[in-house]
């Protein structure tokens, strides 16, 4: 065994291995402990093809978590060779995937303890010739590990990182025409879900940008009006396909930033699909920016698409499209039924659309993440 010490002295260059399928607090406990202990650390992170968190998200979550630690270092590589523990075959091609990780970090003396928190750790160290320092192997200082946050991620929401949190939220998208309900839903869907408590109680409602840059574009029109001239109204507004793309690009990062510190579901008032058909609605289609940066956003869980049936047209003045409601309608019905999101059209009043809108979201949730079983 090379280098370490029993007198508290630190070790040289200490090795964390994990699936981290996903990261949680636990994962991070220990490599706080090999961050404090060692002068140097690596972690790497092992993914199989089976697994349903793509390994670069696994090592870029870990890498923004440490990027204050310069001495922790992160790599990740691919290994979807059969585990056994008994068996020197299997116990050899996995740690010479290790070793490869390692060799592809930046330049560290060699590995001189192994920080773990599974049984397997004693038997790690010995072929790392290293020191083996085994934390919480009874989960008592964490009670979290990668198969509980898997099986409810609700009920570990707590243990989980922004990042990994946003990649766990459940994305509802409210959209719909003009003066069809869907901020009012969007709004009490959320309120309504922030009022179930625990995790839920952070639910984070995401507005449409579209109508903030409207008002902005409508004040600075007014703005450079000559002085006793008309005053300009929304219907003298000129949008452009870069107005489009602003548009998306802003929605895209409110979403972004709401689902890293919201809860397990994530209302939003509209997103960068519908924006594609305000293009189209504006503009007479939809152009590849817009369309790149809606195909570009995490997955959506559940579209609600508002019916203009029924629903009288309010003008507050930044609206001008009520007799093209049925058309966009029927739109955002063609462009829903041709993706492959679940989504459902909501009629009637305010509280029969937020009980309905409820009940799917429950369903949603009780449904699961549907995650693929790791190797082993």
């Amino acid at each position: 065994m090379s280098g370490a010490t029993a007198d508290g002295g630190r070790f040289a260059h200490g090795l964390v291995i994990g699936k981290f399928y996903p990261p949680h607090a636990g994962h991070h406990f220990l490599i706080r402990s090999a961050a404090d202990a060692c002068e140097r650390v690596t972690v790497v992170v092992m993914a199989a093809a089976c697994e349903s968190v793509p390994l670069a998200d696994r090592v870029a979550w870990i890498r923004e978590h440490w990027a204050g630690e310069p001495h922790v270092a992160v790599a990740g590589i691919a290994d979807d060779l059969p585990v056994d523990y008994g068996s020197d075959e299997a116990w050899a091609g996995h740690v010479a995937l290790m070793r490869e990780a390692v060799a592809a970090a930046p330049p560290a003396p060699p590995v001189d303890a192994v920080f773990s928190s599974e049984p397997y750790g004693t038997e790690l160290a010995r072929r790392f010739d290293a020191a083996p320092v085994l934390l919480d192997v009874p989960r008592d200082t964490f009670a979290v590990s990668g198969t509980k946050v898997r099986a409810d991620p609700v009920g570990h929401w707590d243990d989980l990182e922004p990042p990994v949190r946003a990649w766990f939220a459940r994305r509802v998208v409210v959209l719909g025409a003009e003066s069809t309900g869907t901020t009012t839903l969007s709004r009490d869907l959320a309120a309504a879900r922030r009022g179930r408590g625990g995790p839920h109680a952070a639910t984070r409602w995401v507005p449409e940008y579209g109508r903030e840059l409207t008002a902005a574009k409508l004040a600075v029109a007014r703005g450079r009006a000559r002085p006793g001239g008309p005053v300009p109204s929304v219907f003298d507004l000129e949008w452009t396909d870069a107005d489009f793309e602003l548009v998306g690009r802003r929605q895209n990062e409110a979403e972004q930033r709401a689902a890293r510190c919201g809860g397990p579901v994530l209302v939003c008032d509209t997103d960068t699909l519908a924006t594609t058909v305000w293009q189209e609605r504006y503009r007479g289609r939809a152009t590849g920016p817009v369309r790149r940066l809606a195909a570009g956003m995490p997955p959506r869980a559940l579209y609600l698409l508002t019916s203009d049936d029924g629903v009288a047209f309010d003008d507050d003045g930044l609206r001008d499209g009520e007799h093209l409601r049925p058309w966009m309608t029927g739109r955002f019905r063609e462009v829903l039924t041709a993706g492959a999101v679940p989504w459902i059209e909501l009629r009637g009043d305010r509280v029969e659309r937020l009980q309905r809108a409820l009940t799917a979201v429950d369903a949603l949730l009780a449904g699961g993440w549907a995650l693929g079983e790791p190797l082993g």
